[in-house]
């Protein structure tokens, strides 16, 4: 866990001095730019283990970095909050008889994107997500604040690969779509993987 983190922090600071780098060689480059981000999660569970499940909405929320590398090329940096599971049946004695529950599995998401730039204002981007589990419950009723059931079973750690597509304004304003696939299992002797769809908004400084 300790070497992971370790690498992680690695490459931001490379990120960062390259893009320092490059920027004090190229006075054409654009700047490093910093913002915030937010928007809705679609998140699931994929694997044989797991007899598709109903996924839950959440929600992402955080800040991220782009450091140019080229014209059209650039690497971006975040850290968000991104609440994940799913859902699931449930039949058994719960407040209000048999339903749904929700499961619910939150990280700290901190994926590094190569992000290629196709036209003016639109990019792609794709790259590893290094992920560090911050909750997990089963909640019986996820509009209120009872049934909360805490859990310890997910890994306390995952890698995943993120793409997707930005499109951003001169001012700043930018929308945002993004697939995330788990590489990694979420627990031990299972091959559940989080699979996560997310539509987003945010601004750029």
């Amino acid at each position: 866990m300790k070497f992971l983190k370790m690498i992680t922090a690695g490459t931001l600071m490379l990120a960062a001095i390259t893009a320092n780098a490059q920027e004090a060689d190229n006075t054409k480059s654009k700047a490093i730019s910093f913002g915030v981000k937010g928007g809705v999660n679609f998140a699931t569970l994929s694997g044989n283990d797991f007899d598709n499940p109903d996924s839950r909405t959440s929600f992402h929320v955080g800040v991220l970095g782009e450091f140019p590398i080229a014209d059209i090329f650039s690497l971006q940096v975040e850290a968000l909050y991104s609440g994940q599971g799913f859902k699931y049946d449930f039949d058994g004695d719960l407040v209000g008889g048999e339903g749904k529950v929700e499961y619910q599995l939150d990280y700290v998401n901190m994926p590094v994107l190569a992000k290629v730039y196709a036209t003016k204002g639109l990019s792609f981007e794709v790259g590893p997500q290094f992920s560090f589990k911050v909750n997990e419950e089963n909640d019986s009723n996820a509009n209120s604040n009872g049934g909360d059931s805490p859990l310890d079973e997910a890994k306390d750690f995952e890698v995943g690969v993120a793409g997707g597509l930005t499109f951003q304004t001169e001012m700043g304003l930018f929308a945002t779509g993004r697939y995330i696939y788990g590489m990694t299992d979420i627990f031990e002797n299972s091959d559940a993987k989080n699979s996560v769809f997310q539509i987003g908004v945010g601004y750029k400084f």
